[in-house]
Formats: C-alpha cells, sequence, structure tokens
C-alpha cells in the first residue's frame, strides 16, 4: 500500500455512492458532437484533485460537479491510492501527455437525498458543464464489465474492497 500518490500520474479522486438498495451510480459520458458512440462508456464519478485540496474534499466536489447531489454520508475509502495506465494514444490528447495515467484514492458514500437532487444536465446548480448524458443505479459486481477495458482492472479491486457496503 501506498500513503502518496503514484509519481508520473495525475492525482484523482473516484467514488462510489451506495443508493440504499446497496446499488452503485454510474453515469454514461457525454458523447462529443459528431463522434462516433463510445463502447463501454459508463463509470462511477471521478477527477482530479486541485492543488493544495485534501482527497476527501475533492471527492465531495466532484460528485457535486458531475452530479449536484451533497446528501452523502462517508462510508469508507481505499487505504492506499489505485492506478491505471491510459493507452498511448489516449494518453497524447488528454492533459498534454504528460501523465502516464491516473492515480486515485477511492471514497464510498451513502446517498441519502432523494432523486429529484440527482441534476446531470446542468450540474452544480448549472455552475459546471455536464460529463454524463445518462445515469443509473447498478450492481457493483456488474459494474467492470460496462468500462473501458483500461479501468477494468482497477474497478474489479474496487468491487472486492467495497462490496460488502453493497448490502441494502
Amino acid at each position: 500500500m501506498t500513503s502518496q500518490p503514484k509519481p508520473g500520474y495525475r492525482p484523482c479522486v473516484g467514488i462510489l455512492l451506495f443508493n440504499k438498495n446497496g446499488q452503485v451510480w454510474i453515469g454514461k459520458r457525454l458523447q462529443k458532437t459528431g463522434k462516433p458512440a463510445l463502447d463501454f462508456a459508463w463509470q462511477m464519478p471521478q477527477g482530479g484533485i486541485d492543488p493544495g485540496e485534501e482527497p476527501y474534499n475533492a471527492a465531495v466536489r466532484e460528485l457535486y460537479e458531475e452530479t449536484n447531489i451533497r446528501s452523502i454520508s462517508l462510508l469508507a475509502e481505499t487505504d492506499d491510492w489505485k492506478s491505471y495506465d491510459i493507452p498511448e494514444d489516449v494518453r497524447k490528447k488528454s492533459w498534454k501527455g504528460q501523465f502516464k495515467g491516473q492515480t486515485q484514492k477511492w471514497f464510498a458514500f451513502r446517498f441519502d437525498g432523494d432523486e429529484n437532487e440527482i441534476n446531470i444536465e446542468t450540474p452544480a446548480e448549472g455552475a459546471h458543464k455536464p460529463e454524463f448524458e445518462d445515469w443509473r443505479w447498478e450492481d457493483l459486481a456488474k459494474v467492470p464489465a460496462l468500462i473501458v477495458p483500461f479501468k477494468r482492472a482497477l474497478y474489479q479491486e474496487l468491487v472486492t474492497e467495497f462490496s460488502r457496503l453493497s448490502k441494502p
């Protein structure tokens, strides 16, 4: 286990948001106009950590910026940072090739609000650009099959680590 982000990787957070039935929130990445539809476009919320920002605060901020959700309670977090490499063709387009991939601290939250709070069309009360075109609750064990292949091993680790929380 490592207590610091992996050098050469973009420091990020990831969020597992559980509902009262033990399912997790997943969003379908917004497709750019004129681009072909992506296979495996589903993922859990995630995002970068701002300079000087604590990972927990980044997780709360990213969840709000992507989903408008604020009604949450912390259930757990990973002890270590989990990393994945981004394929070379994607790496050249992302962050100007500066990072090999992402290293993430993951947080599990319980969603305590009403689903009317979820707003992916105008997240953060309209202060943030939409990142998702659709969303749903899904069984945690099924999520790795919906993710881009280069993230699957990390998501399988999350299933192993957090499956205890997927009980209603």
